[in-house]
This record gives structure tokens, C-alpha cells and sequence, in this order.
């Protein structure tokens, strides 16, 4: 069996692909995009959003697929999807293609980013997978850093549509041969008849309470998908309605992602051995404390609420991955974990707009909406770990 830590490593940098060359593409090619096909850079975003939409309704069947075929073929069929869509975009000579070429994203991105390499992990190592699902997400936290200068160079030396041509390139000779490095599902790690009725083998609810803590579950991914994506659209405006300059605005919020990767690491060491329900709640808990920090001290409070911020997201993206594996057990994570994220994707695709509208409107009072959002996603896990203490689970569960 493939080890833990080569699975880490293979799905990691192939996530770090995936994430770079789909979702942080937009950002830096949008308005070069609009401008050759003449349409506005909200245009390109709105065909972004449809590409949300699509991956939520892909992500089920991705998962299933995993759950029965194991991740290495649907991971290296994504890349190959990735490369189409983008060799797509770049010949895009108006807004319909535009939206057609990010259709074909769409489908890649439900059935390659974190929730297929999540349950790939899952579907290898069973309940040993939340170190790799950590792993991964340390790999994949510098998609950005990566992503966002060589898109940028790429452009400005090339052109927008080379850029897309490369990162199309990339995926192919890169991508996809990381993800034809994993194991057959024949050769993955399947529970013995000693260990399958284990806790984190079977399920530790009764199955007429899995779908209330689903739903809760669901609930809580949402909200803090939600908040995640509109930060990373609206945070400099954002800082800038506290007094900030435009200058000092982006520069801290460029602070967010050393501090989701600094989260991780978090994670990785010092909360490996806690509940994640208690890792999870605690995240939670991060943005709006540093809501209040922006209330309570204005532009003082700006350096502590990106950090707050940024630790409490970086450790949610784990949580995605490490709750259900605990609270509902390997078999059939896939599609379980495709299910829990499609109101996540639904309202990530929203999120910018919406939240846009609450800034021009409330101002810096925005920050309202997506701290009470936190709060609430606390109180659902607050909500759900009483459902397990009542449920008598084998697996102590954090006060």
C-alpha cells in the first residue's frame, strides 16, 4: 500500500495545480478576458459562478465514483477535463464561449479540487487519511502564491490566452501523471474483518440522526464558504471603509494567506490529537472575533481581524474534510462529502454579488452578517456534538 506520506505529497501538488490554474484564475485574467471578447469582467466572474453551480451538481457523482472506483481515475480524468476547458478559454472569441469554456471547468473542478482528492485519501488510508487531508491542504494553501504571479507573468509576456494554453499544458504534464502515481482501487486500503466494525470504519450515529447532523453539517461548510469567498473578494474594499489606505488595505489582507497556511500547520501539530469537532468550533469562532476586533478598535483592529481570519479558514478547510470521516465513517464518504458541499458551492457562486451588496449598502457594518454567519456555524456543531454525547457515541466527543 502507498504511504501516507506519498499520497500527500502527489495529491498536494496536483491539488496546488488544480486550485492555481481554475479557481484563482479569474482573478488576474478576467479583465484581459472581457476586454478580447467584449464583455466586462463581471461577465467573466458570472461564468465563474455558472463553473460553482456546475461543480456542485458534479460533486455526488465524483464522490461515488471514488467510493467505487477509487480516486485515480477520476482524478486523472479531471486533469484531462481541466486541460480541455482551458485550451477551450483560450479560443474564446465572445461571452458565449466564455461561459461555454467555464462549463467545462465547472465539471473538472466538481470532480478535482479538495472534496475528490479529500475522498481519494479517504478511499486509500480510511480513518488514518486526516494527516494526508491535512497534508494536502498545506500543499494546496500556496495555490495562490504560485498561481497568482505566474498567471500574471504568463499574461503580461504572452498573452491571456497562452496563459490558459500553459496551465492547459500543465496539467497534462504534470497533473496527470501525479495522479497516475496513486494506487488502483484495487490495491487501496479496504477494511479487514477485524477492523470493520471499528469507529471510523462504520458510521458512529444510528442512521435516523445522520441525516439531522448532515444538514447541520451542510449548514456550517455553507456558511463558512460563504464568508471565506466573500472575504477574498471584498477585503481590501472592506478594510478601506475602516480608514485604511488602498496600500495598507491590500497588504494586509495579503496577511490572509500565510495565515491559513499557518492554521494548517496549527492543525497539523498541536490540534492533531483534539476532537476535530473542537478544532472546528474554535475556527469558527476566529472571523468573528476579529469582526469584533474591527468593532471595537477600528483600523487598529485590521491586522488581527485578516490573521483571525485567515487562521480560523485555513483550519475550517481541513474540517471539511476530517468531520465527515469521523462522524459518519469511511464507507461511502465520496459521495457523502459531494452532498455536504453542494449548498457550499450554491452560495459560494453568490457570495461576491451578495455580500457586495451589503458592503455598499451597511459599509464596514457588513461585517454583521458574516459574523453572526460564524456564530451560527459555531452553534451548529455546538449542536451537533450534543447529538452525539446523547446518541452515546463510542468516540469521546470535546464539552
Amino acid at each position: 500500500m502507498q504511504s501516507r506520506t506519498t499520497t500527500t505529497v502527489l495529491l498536494g501538488v496536483a491539488q496546488t495545480l488544480a486550485w492555481a490554474s481554475s479557481y484563482y484564475l479569474p482573478a488576474i485574467l478576467a479583465g484581459a478576458i472581457g476586454k478580447d471578447v467584449g464583455a466586462s469582467a463581471s461577465t467573466v466572474f458570472g461564468a465563474f459562478s455558472v463553473a460553482l453551480l456546475i461543480s456542485a451538481a458534479v460533486g455526488p457523482v465524483a464522490g461515488k465514483l471514488i467510493d467505487r472506483r477509487g480516486g485515480r481515475p477520476v482524478l486523472m480524468a479531471s486533469n484531462v477535463v481541466f486541460a480541455a476547458g482551458l485550451a477551450a478559454l483560450s479560443q474564446a472569441q465572445q461571452p458565449l464561449h466564455v461561459f461555454a469554456a467555464w462549463a467545462v471547468m465547472g465539471l473538472s473542478m466538481g470532480s478535482g479540487l479538495y472534496e475528490a482528492a479529500f475522498a481519494t485519501a479517504v478511499r486509500l488510508h480510511g480513518q488514518q487519511a486526516r494527516r494526508t487531508i491535512t497534508g494536502i491542504t498545506l500543499f494546496a494553501g500556496f495555490a495562490s502564491t504560485v498561481g497568482w504571479p505566474l498567471t500574471a507573468w504568463l499574461e503580461s509576456s504572452m498573452g491571456w490566452r497562452e496563459a490558459c494554453l500553459v496551465w492547459a499544458g500543465l496539467h497534462l504534464v504534470i497533473g496527470l501523471p501525479l495522479n497516475a502515481m496513486l494506487p488502483s482501487a484495487g490495491r487501496a486500503a479496504r477494511p479487514s474483518k477485524d477492523t470493520a466494525g471499528e469507529p471510523g470504519q462504520q458510521a458512529i450515529l444510528a442512521p435516523n440522526r445522520q441525516h439531522g447532523v448532515a444538514v447541520l453539517l451542510a449548514f456550517v461548510f455553507a456558511a463558512a464558504w460563504f464568508i471565506s469567498t466573500a472575504m477574498a473578494a471584498h477585503l481590501p474594499e472592506l478594510l478601506q471603509g475602516v480608514g485604511i489606505s488602498l496600500a495598507t488595505a491590500v497588504g494586509i489582507a495579503a496577511l490572509v494567506g500565510p495565515a491559513q497556511v499557518a492554521g494548517r500547520l496549527i492543525e497539523f501539530t498541536f490540534l492533531s490529537r483534539v476532537h476535530p469537532l473542537l478544532s472546528a468550533r474554535l475556527a469558527t469562532l476566529a472571523h468573528p472575533l476579529g469582526a469584533l476586533c474591527i468593532g471595537l478598535f477600528g483600523s487598529s483592529g485590521a491586522l488581527a481581524f485578516a490573521v483571525l481570519h485567515g487562521l480560523g479558514n485555513g483550519i475550517l478547510t481541513i474540517a471539511v474534510g476530517t468531520l465527515p470521516l469521523v462522524l459518519f465513517g469511511t464507507q461511502g464518504y465520496g459521495q457523502r462529502q459531494g452532498f455536504l458541499m453542494v449548498p457550499a458551492r450554491i452560495v459560494q457562486a453568490g457570495a461576491p454579488f451578495l455580500f457586495g451588496l451589503a458592503l455598499g449598502r451597511l459599509g464596514t457594518a457588513a461585517l454583521w452578517i458574516s459574523g453572526v454567519l460564524g456564530v451560527a456555524a459555531c452553534l451548529a456543531l455546538v449542536g451537533v456534538a450534543w447529538d452525539l454525547r446523547r446518541e452515546g457515541s463510542r468516540i469521546r466527543i470535546p464539552p
